[in-house]
């Protein structure tokens, strides 16, 4: 009797190593799956933004990566800023802070640092002579964008049978000193 206690116990603390190796890995797999996920609606919701700002897209795309809501409310934000700009292209650059997040999160916030450092455009020819008049031949460049930081919220949302990270909510915390 005393060797089939043993054994059982024995057996029993190897079962919960395994169970506990295995809790582990499902966890590690699951915060992974959801980052990598959270990275890439991060990374091209906003960079997606940039380029309605700069009139390089007409923001068809926008509600892949965010909720309708602010959507409507980031519209109304937009500044005419680049209008008299023809930009081809960005360099856009993302930071994103660190977040943990629960196999079983249906939420996530964090903060992120974002920075245009590359703007490839020209004015446009109806705006390039009042340009020049105002600011010199410099002003036939794009203005620099405005490196900030922000607080975005992320929610899994249920869009038919399947569910997807979406951006819910995006605030302005500041600027970034370069």
């Amino acid at each position: 009797m005393k060797y089939v206690r043993r054994f059982m116990s024995w057996l029993a603390s190897r079962l919960l190593v395994v169970t506990l190796i295995l809790a582990l890995a499902v966890t590690v797999f699951y915060y992974a799956m959801n980052m990598a996920n959270i990275q890439v609606v991060l990374k091209d919701g906003m960079a997606a933004r940039v380029k309605i700002q700069m009139g390089m897209t007409d923001g068809q795309e926008l509600d892949k990566f965010f909720v309708t809501d602010l959507i409507a409310y980031d519209e109304r934000q937009l500044s005419p800023y680049y209008d008299g700009y023809n930009v081809r292209g960005i360099d856009h650059r993302l930071d994103m802070g660190y977040a943990w997040l629960w196999p079983w999160s249906d939420q996530v916030t964090l903060e992120v640092s974002e920075r245009v450092p590359g703007i490839d455009g020209r004015a446009k020819e109806s705006r390039a002579e009042a340009l020049v008049a105002v600011g010199g031949a410099e002003a036939l460049n794009p203005p620099a964008w405005k490196a900030s930081r922000y607080r975005v919220t992320l929610r899994l949302v249920q869009v038919g049978d399947s569910k997807y990270w979406k951006i819910t909510d995006l605030t302005r915390i500041g600027d970034l000193d370069d």
